[in-house]
């Protein structure tokens, strides 16, 4: 006896739509990323084998393949992932309230919490020899737009002056340098917060690009 439409259309499918499947593989992806950058940061890229990634999850190192690719994909996309709160925050710093400082110093705020993050620290760590010719020039484009977003802020807080006259290629050098480098010294599991580290560098940076009196 056929059940009634009603009854048909209201019986759960077995089989997963494509946004569950959308979702299910992106997770599984996240998760692959994740064991990997935890190894570079740990063990430097040289050191991790994807087999070793691969093992720490339970899975196969084909599955890595299938998810992300071989292993410069997967620091590639390690790096990308350090990189892209930095784009969103520079897009944001363009666009909020407040005299060129201000902005500059909500941007730095972001640059140092990012840099102490998993992928951050993975992306600070990265040097271009790691990678083939394609993927450092990739990267590189990519650190070079947030230098530029970098030097736009310092120059635009010039302009209003509420940062003093500076020159604003070592300027930029020196806060990126000076913010970048907690991602080779901080400890996760130290007494200090990465919030409360961003901000006391971030106010010393800043103090000193404040206009004299």
């Amino acid at each position: 006896m056929a059940l009634p439409t009603s009854a048909a259309q209201s019986a759960p499918s077995p089989f997963r739509t494509r946004e569950e499947k959308m979702r299910d593989r992106a997770e599984k992806r996240d998760a692959v990323l994740r064991a990997a950058v935890r190894m570079f940061n740990a063990r430097g890229y040289h050191a991790t084998s994807l087999d070793d990634v691969a093992a720490s999850l339970g899975i196969s190192k084909p599955t890595i393949y299938h998810y992300l690719g071989n292993k410069e994909q997967v620091l590639t996309e390690c790096v990308s992932r350090g990189l892209e709160p930095l784009r969103l925050a520079a897009e944001a710093a363009k666009s909020e309230p407040g005299s060129g400082l201000e902005r500059l110093r909500r941007f730095l705020l972001d640059y140092a919490r990012t840099n102490m993050d998993d992928f951050g620290r993975c992306m600070v760590r990265t040097g271009d020899e790691l990678l083939s010719p394609e993927g450092a020039a990739q990267i590189r484009a990519r650190k070079r737009d947030i230098d530029d977003a970098l030097r736009t802020l310092i120059a635009d807080g010039v302009a209003d002056g509420s940062i003093a006259p500076v020159d604003v290629k070592m300027t930029a050098f020196a806060l990126a340098g000076a913010l970048n480098w907690p991602a080779r010294w901080h400890d996760p599991a130290g007494p200090m917060a990465p919030d409360a580290i961003a901000a006391a560098l971030v106010d010393v940076l800043i103090g000193g690009l404040a206009p004299r009196g």
